[in-house]
């Protein structure tokens, strides 16, 4: 036998906000469809009426009809109504390049390997590697990873041949 949906029961100021956020024009659309969802799960709707009036998976109206659920009993001072309705950090490992270090690696790209003392023409992507942690950019970074930052990142230098 199939679950109940758990029941959803708004404040009043939860309900006008809710509604607010999911009509105003410069909300993002995932958010304002977490809040219709929200709304309609108040109003009684199940979790399948809600999935075929606003188009979308059982499984989305269920999860986000629980999280909210699970939050209610935090007031908005504690947490907002906009950071109840954000998604749930991602699982894994954080990168360990930040985006500053990306910039000094695609910066060094440019860079004529002369300048580097490189007896070189072009970057590949072991002297790349090499040249970034002499100068302590990163710690350490295979000539792959180097070389496929540099092409994901779009870096448009003509001293760089990946090899």
């Amino acid at each position: 036998m199939p679950k109940r949906a758990t029941k959803v029961v708004l404040s009043e100021k939860e309900q006008e906000a809710l509604t607010r956020m999911s009509r105003r024009y410069r909300s993002e659309q995932q958010v304002a469809l977490r809040a219709r969802i929200v709304l309609a799960a108040a109003q009684g709707y199940s979790n399948a009426q809600i999935a075929r009036d606003l188009s979308i998976n059982v499984d989305t109206v269920r999860l986000w009809r629980d999280r909210w659920v699970g939050l209610q009993g935090i007031d908005l001072d504690t947490l907002s109504m906009a950071e109840r309705l954000q998604d749930a950090p991602r699982p894994g490992k954080r990168p360990e390049i930040t985006a500053q270090q990306r910039c000094q690696i695609a910066a060094l790209a440019c860079e004529a390997p002369s300048k580097a003392a490189r007896p070189i023409s072009q970057w590949t992507g072991r002297e790349i590697a090499d040249e970034v942690m002499g100068r302590g950019i990163v710690k350490q970074i295979s000539p792959r990873h180097a070389a496929r930052l540099l092409k994901k990142g779009g870096s448009s230098c003509t001293t760089y041949a990946i090899g």
